[in-house]
């Protein structure tokens, strides 16, 4: 009986052995399946992971090559962020220069470290800037723009000069509505010129800015504010802003540039207005104007003796031209101030130093790319240019005052410009000043500056 039992469970567990093996066996191999789908879906994930690492690696370090282009008023670099559809955008610029003075050599002075060295102007070079713009699109109606300026390579003093600085150069929110009208609100750059707002160096003629874009137009000029900004049509567009004026306290007898306030806990007791309208008829050309009023007392005293409203009025037109290897451009400016006899007084300037009733400057260059005429192609470009200027910070002022005529002179500036690429400039320049009174030396300068 026993043995019959024992036949029986080993005859049993015969029969069921094949079945669960073959069980057994199934399940593994649906396993192993699974299991190589599942890895080849890995491969495929980790494959598309490492293409898409390689691309944004490939962009950051070594980015796809687009013609930098204008927008909105702002500089090529700066206007990067407009290109992009969300996120942030990094660009920027640099220049530096080595300046040989020539001649006059009484007229100067240079200073080491505080003292008086000669009454001599050195020559000189200079990192003059470094500038990062930084960007950040949130979507297509908003965006926030900024330029972060590093000025002559150092805060820290040297035995040769004072330090330098860094500073906010513009910072501003944009507000998109519609192409006719947007908004902007922060830091702006005030819409003046050719160079107050774009003024990266591969996209100007010489070392140096022109003098009216530095004296009667102080670049570079910003404030705080808000306005709005469009284009009518295809060939009008307009910038409009109210902003903080000027702080009166730092004009003086060589012009306004002083009484920029910068954005720096700036006294909003006078505010202005600024507007700019340029219409481009055809591809080739640009006119326009600009004009800027506003008071710039602040409300404030000296020495007990209160600062006058000094309304400044400031106005300017400008054309420009290109076509081909052709570049023109040409700018008048005016400004007109009120109450200048009362500031002066205020500010205790001597008679031969007031503050100018009216200050006024001008220029026309032209310049010719003959690269393709020497070497049969445009890969790269070299413009022998010519300027004409005249600046006077003393054109008429108030009765009683006799104009400082060492502030009005005619500039003779021959230079050339050399673009291996789009966005790299090696300059050089000859400036020949020409004072209606006292001696200035002229200026050997070579440059080079960059924009990405």
């Amino acid at each position: 009986m026993a043995r019959a039992r024992i036949l029986a469970f080993l005859m049993l567990v015969g029969g069921f052995a094949p079945v669960a093996f073959a069980d057994e066996v199934a399940t593994t191999g649906d396993e192993i399946r699974v299991r190589d789908d599942r890895i080849e879906d890995l491969e495929r994930k980790v494959d598309i992971l490492a293409s898409e690492l390689s691309r944004v690696r490939m962009e950051v370090s070594v980015p796809e090559e687009k013609e930098l282009s204008s927008a909105y008023g702002l500089g090529p670099a700066a206007s990067k962020i407009y290109g992009i559809d969300r996120g942030l955008s990094i660009g920027g610029y640099g220049e530096a220069y080595y300046t040989n003075y020539i001649g006059d050599s009484g007229s100067g002075s240079n200073s080491v470290g505080g003292t008086s060295v000669s009454n001599q102007q050195l020559d000189q070079s200079d990192f003059l800037r470094f500038v990062m713009y930084m960007g950040y699109k949130f979507n297509e109606s908003i965006l926030f723009n900024a330029e972060i300026e590093f000025e002559h390579a150092t805060t820290s003093s040297t035995s040769s000069s004072g330090g330098g600085s860094v500073s906010v150069e513009f910072a501003a929110l944009d507000f998109f509505f519609n192409e006719a009208i947007n908004a902007r609100a922060g830091m702006l750059l005030l819409p003046m010129g050719f160079l107050n707002e774009i003024h990266e160096p591969p996209f100007f003629h010489g070392v140096q800015r022109p003098e009216t874009e530095r004296r009667i137009l102080p670049s570079t000029w910003r404030e705080n504010g808000a306005g709005i900004f469009g284009r009518i049509g295809e060939s009008l567009e307009y910038r409009a802003y109210a902003v903080t004026g000027f702080n009166a306290r730092g004009f003086s007898s060589s012009g306004i540039r002083g009484g920029r306030q910068q954005g720096n806990r700036a006294f909003s007791e006078d505010l202005a207005f600024v507007g700019r309208l340029d219409w481009t008829p055809t591809d080739e050309w640009l006119l326009g104007g600009s004009a800027y009023i506003g008071d710039s007392g602040q409300d404030q005293t000296v020495g007990g003796v209160d600062i006058p409203d000094a309304q400044l009025s400031l106005f300017e037109v400008h054309s420009q031209y290109r076509s081909g290897p052709w570049h023109a451009r040409a700018l008048f400016a005016l400004s007109q101030l009120s109450d200048a006899r009362d500031l002066s007084t205020a500010l205790g300037l001597a008679s031969t130093r007031p503050v100018a009733e009216t200050m006024l400057g001008g220029y026309v260059e032209g310049a010719y790319d003959i690269w393709e005429l020497l070497f049969g192609n445009n890969d790269k470009s070299l413009s022998p240019f010519f300027r004409l200027e005249y600046v006077d910070t003393q054109f008429e002022v108030p009765s009683g005052f006799t104009p400082d005529r060492a502030n009005s002179f005619w500039l003779l500036n021959p230079g050339l410009t050399f673009k291996p690429h789009p966005n790299v400039v090696l300059k050089a320049e000859y400036r020949n000043f020409s004072p209606r009174s006292g001696e200035k030396p002229d200026e050997l300068s070579l440059g080079m500056g960059f924009a990405f």
